[in-house]
């Protein structure tokens, strides 16, 4: 069977694509914070649950 797509319309034509929008000042300050504090859990938990794990080798000793 032959089908004739010579009926169909051109693709349309090409335009780059529109940049990406910037953060705003809210949106910036909100992700910094976001990274800040797990920047801050980064350190402090492997400290903290090196203190849980001791606590609990001292309770079943």
């Amino acid at each position: 069977m032959f089908v004739d797509f010579r009926d169909q319309p051109p693709p349309p034509p090409w335009q780059p694509q529109r940049p990406r929008p910037r953060l705003t000042a809210g949106q910036e300050k909100a992700l910094a914070a976001i990274i800040g504090f797990n920047v801050v859990l980064l350190l402090i938990a492997p400290i903290g649950g090196a203190t849980l794990i001791g606590a609990l080798a001292l309770l079943f000793r």
